[in-house]
């Protein structure tokens, strides 16, 4: 997909954002704080931007910080969100950079959407579903996608569940297990384990951050992922496929997918066929409309090894926006630049219908 000339010499105007009031919240007091931080001040920085001629922005971008707290600091002063929504009764569109937690689950968006606020990314429904790794595993199982063998484990399930669940498990989990947090994103306490004696332990840390764990079986395989974005000019699209290699050793964690030093990434990728490049960017479309998505949403794949289908990971709803993101990056394949980016997430929302929610 190729952004037009048009929309790359005055993107605001094409999508008729040039005379709206814009608010960008971003932190939060999710486990993501810091990645929201570092996403919202950029899509700021984007939404701010310009040549002051032909590159022209919203009238007006504003920053508002959901502290760590829960509080709404609106220009420097903490106060509750309700109070913050009637300080900002001026603003055409909320530009979510919030990950993780309320800020990503359909809370917020529910805040909103019952105020009659406009907002981007995904409603109630999409939000909820995408940040709940059984329910989308359900729901994509149900339109056909792989999904490797899993067990739900909970905090307050005897120990006999467990192994019963385990056991179940053992005979698909050949190389290993992948041990996640029911919610929750940017691989906060997951871990890969091949070793059956440190199961337990990654059991044990995953259950540090949520009361419900998700257990699958391993996938040897090659990590890829897939962007969706809802354009104004060519409707929803499936942006180029991302390759990632994390370091040897390690899989995509917290630290390779935002330290300086972290994970590789190849746009086109080096080991998957096109081929099987068009099944994950078919495959990410299925998942973005089923999940009733909005704007834009990423997708994460395995593809395996010794051949088969790609296995479906996780969806994300409000994918990162940081300068190591991988939305960004496919985009950029793509002929986006990142501000024109930022311009149609933020112009999508007026336009995606949030009535079903």
């Amino acid at each position: 997909m190729e952004a037009t000339t048009s929309d790359r010499s005055d993107p605001a105007r094409s999508v008729g954002l040039e005379s709206a009031r814009v608010c960008v919240l971003l932190g939060g007091r999710s486990t993501e704080r810091d990645v929201s931080l570092s996403s919202g001040r950029q899509i700021l920085a984007a939404l701010r931007a310009g040549d002051g001629t032909d590159r022209r922005g919203p009238a007006r971008v504003d920053e508002v910080e959901v502290l760590a707290d829960g509080r709404w600091s609106v220009r420097g002063e903490p106060c509750t969100a309700a109070t913050a929504l009637d300080r900002l009764d001026d603003v055409d569109v909320f530009v979510l950079g919030l990950h993780g937690g309320e800020g990503e689950n359909g809370t917020v968006q529910g805040l909103l959407s019952a105020c009659d606020r406009a907002f981007t990314g995904s409603g109630v429904v999409g939000s909820a579903i995408g940040m709940d790794k059984l329910f989308t595993r359900d729901l994509l199982g149900l339109r056909g996608l792989t999904l490797a063998p899993a067990e739900l484990l909970s905090r307050t399930s005897p120990a006999a569940d467990h192994a019963r669940a385990l056991g179940r498990l053992a005979t698909f989990a050949t190389t290993g297990w992948a041990v996640k947090p029911r919610c929750g994103g940017s691989s906060v306490g997951v871990q890969l384990v091949r070793d059956a004696a440190e199961l337990e332990r990654a059991i044990a840390h995953a259950f540090e951050y949520e009361a419900d764990v998700l257990v699958e079986a391993l996938v040897d395989g090659v990590e890829v992922t897939a962007a969706v974005l809802e354009t104004p000019d060519a409707g929803t699209q499936a942006l180029p496929v991302i390759e990632i290699v994390p370091k040897a050793g390690r899989f995509f964690d917290y630290d390779e997918k935002y330290s300086d030093d972290g994970a590789e990434e190849f746009c086109p990728p080096r080991n998957v066929p096109e081929a099987v490049c068009a099944v994950v960017r078919s495959h990410a479309l299925t998942a973005h409309h089923a999940l009733r998505c909005s704007g834009y949403s990423r997708s994460d794949f395995i593809v395996p090894r010794n051949g088969g289908a790609p296995v479906f990971l996780e969806l994300n709803t409000l994918p990162g926006m940081t300068p190591r993101s991988l939305v960004p990056l496919a985009a950029a394949a793509a002929g986006i630049d990142y501000r024109t980016l930022c311009l149609w997430i933020a112009a999508a929302c007026t336009s995606s219908a949030r009535s079903a929610d």
